[in-house]
This record gives structure tokens, sequence and C-alpha cells, in this order.
């Protein structure tokens, strides 16, 4: 009876220990802050400017209306999920912060950003109706403070991407949310339009 016994005990104790092991895998993206447990590592300088090799699952995180422009704004955006906030920062090796995390991404763009999220505000740029959002626009927020001194990307579907704080990583979240909705303060469409569109218009 003892190593029936000594079976039986075994088996109890490692059942709960398997079961707790299969819970952990990697959540799949969702649209409330979802932010992957590693970051996918950057291409390196072989691949096209601008364009990243996106991870299945953050792949499908770029919405398929997005431009060219923007595909490529939000591809370096969504590549670098999950580095760690760093005031200052603008690299995913140093991380990121706020402002840092949008020059990043918008780095192959044909124009220089301010560093600053109130500086971004206030440059140039086509000041867009939350309603009339697209991806790759900049939306700002003020939190804690009378001027603005937040800034995201917008994905989409009213999803953003951003470097929330100390503390938190580069993740996604939604302006369906009462904080993010209260401190929204503007938004501005900075990327160029597409020359394809603009010929289409001119038939």
């Amino acid at each position: 009876m003892r190593p029936f016994f000594k079976t039986w005990l075994t088996i109890c104790l490692l059942l709960p220990l398997a079961a707790h092991a299969t819970n952990r895998e990697q959540r799949l993206p969702n649209v409330n802050g979802f932010t992957p447990k590693s970051h996918v590592s950057v291409p390196s300088s072989k691949n096209k400017p601008g364009v990243q090799r996106l991870g299945n699952a953050n792949s499908k995180l770029v919405p398929p209306m997005a431009t060219k422009a923007s595909s490529n704004v939000l591809s370096r955006a969504v590549n670098v999920l999950g580095t760690p906030y760093r005031w200052g920062g603008s690299s995913p090796s140093k991380g990121f912060d706020c402002s840092g995390l949008v020059k990043y991404a918008f780095n192959d763009a044909t124009f220089d950003l301010p560093r600053t999220s109130n500086a971004m505000a206030a440059g140039h740029g086509e000041k867009v109706e939350r309603k009339d959002l697209k991806p790759g626009d900049l939306i700002f927020f003020k939190l804690k403070s009378r001027r603005v001194n937040h800034v995201a990307i917008y994905l989409g579907n009213d999803r953003f991407i951003h470097a929330p704080r100390r503390g938190k990583s580069v993740t996604i979240d939604t302006l369906n949310k009462p904080y993010w909705d209260t401190h929204f303060v503007v938004a501005k469409r900075v990327l160029p339009k597409e020359p394809g569109a603009l010929r289409v218009v001119q038939r």
C-alpha cells in the first residue's frame, strides 16, 4: 500500500501545478490595456526604411484601412510594445516616455516632430474631431495638469498606443475608458495625405 499511496499523493500534488502552468500562456491582444510580456525586437537595418516585421499577434494590431504612411508609423510603435517607460527615453534599448515613443514611431516621416507633447499639440498639423480620427493621428491629454502633457498614437476603433508612466510599459489602451475619455483634449493629423489619394481627387 505504501508505493500506491506515494503515487497517489504525487499525482494529487502535481495536477494543480500542471493546470497553473497551462493557464500562464500569454493572452491574445485585446483593446483594454494590452501589453505583451516581451516586445518584438527591432528589425535590422537591412529592411526597407520605416517598414517593420511584426509578429503574428502584433501584425493584427495595425488596422487594414491604414494608409502606407500610417502603417509604417503604427508598425514601428507596435513593434516596441512592452518596452519599459523611461522619462526622456526615445529608443527600444533605453525605454520610452510618451513623446519619445511618438518621435521614434514617426522617425521615417518627412518632417521632424517637437520633442514634448505640449509642443506637438501646438505645432504643425491639422486639428481633427474625435469622431474623424484615423490611424496614425496624434491624440493629446491633460493629466493632472493645466496644459497638454501626454500624447498617444491612434490605432483605430477607439484604441491608441502610448507609453503611460513610470512603472508601466508601452501598451495599447482605449478611449472608451472613463479616465482617458475625461482627460482627452485634442487630436491632430500630422501625416501628409497619400499622393495617390490626391491624384484621384484631381481627376
